[in-house]
């Protein structure tokens, strides 16, 4: 098993995806009018063998993001360096934060107070405080999770108030748009929310992070201000369940 997999192909993919990746990042950025250095890369790892990720982090992958609490646990002993920067990025349960909690830099993805709150119980009792991103439904579709983007800043308030959390951003997913140009007004919508939120200078609230953008329209977003995109089947390709 390990000869095979130290011959496949999908190593070479992975080498031309990350160069292509980087260019693009990197001339978004500047278009957008800012430097490459301003935009984090994030590796999404759902469904991805260890030793492709470790591939990734060799060639400068300095983020990854897991969707499950479970499959980021399985990997924990596989991944090398181990002390890589991981955030979790998809739907978390209350009644996981315990176990999630030690393994991560950041969570993404608080769509609400009730799990805001648990997060900082659970980071209080650790004696930590845990930076978060809040998921806004920019689209307002009720198959996604997140804060609906009205009275959004009412809620912003309440979470700030939590001593145990950090609020650093906002992370959101646009509705699926035939045309990578649609999803634009989207990613635009959620820039001036998180520039609005930023200059009230609230109290427990830093938002320097504005993750949006997938494989699919990461540099759309990176043109709309996005200072964090989340790419997985871009650079090790179709998922593998």
């Amino acid at each position: 098993m390990t000869e095979k997999l130290s011959t496949d192909p999908v190593f070479r993919d992975i080498e031309e995806n990350y160069r292509r990746i980087t260019e693009t990042i990197a001339d978004a950025s500047v278009r957008s009018g800012r430097t490459p250095a301003d935009v984090r890369f994030m590796a999404v790892t759902k469904t991805v063998q260890p030793i492709f990720i470790n591939h990734a982090l060799s060639l400068g992958v300095g983020l990854i993001g897991e969707n499950k609490v479970q499959e980021l646990l399985s990997k924990l002993d596989s991944l090398h360096p181990a002390d890589v920067e991981k955030h979790l990025i998809g739907h978390l349960q209350t009644n996981k934060v315990a176990k999630i909690l030690p393994h991560v830099s950041m969570i993404q993805s608080v769509d609400s107070l009730h799990l805001a709150e648990a997060i900082d119980r659970e980071s209080e009792k650790r004696g930590v405080r845990t930076d978060i991103l809040l998921e806004v439904n920019i689209g307002g579709e009720d198959s996604k999770t997140g804060f609906p983007f009205d009275g959004f800043e009412e809620n912003v308030c309440r979470i700030a108030s939590l001593p145990s959390v950090r609020v650093r951003g906002i992370m959101t997913i646009p509705p699926f748009c035939e045309k990578k140009e649609d999803s634009r007004r989207f990613f635009c919508k959620a820039y001036k929310l998180f520039i609005d939120i930023k200059g009230k200078n609230i109290d427990n609230i830093s938002m320097d992070t504005l993750s949006m953008g997938m494989s699919s329209d990461y540099e759309e977003a990176i043109l709309e201000g996005a200072t964090l995109v989340r790419v997985g089947s871009s650079l090790f390709g179709g998922r593998r369940y």
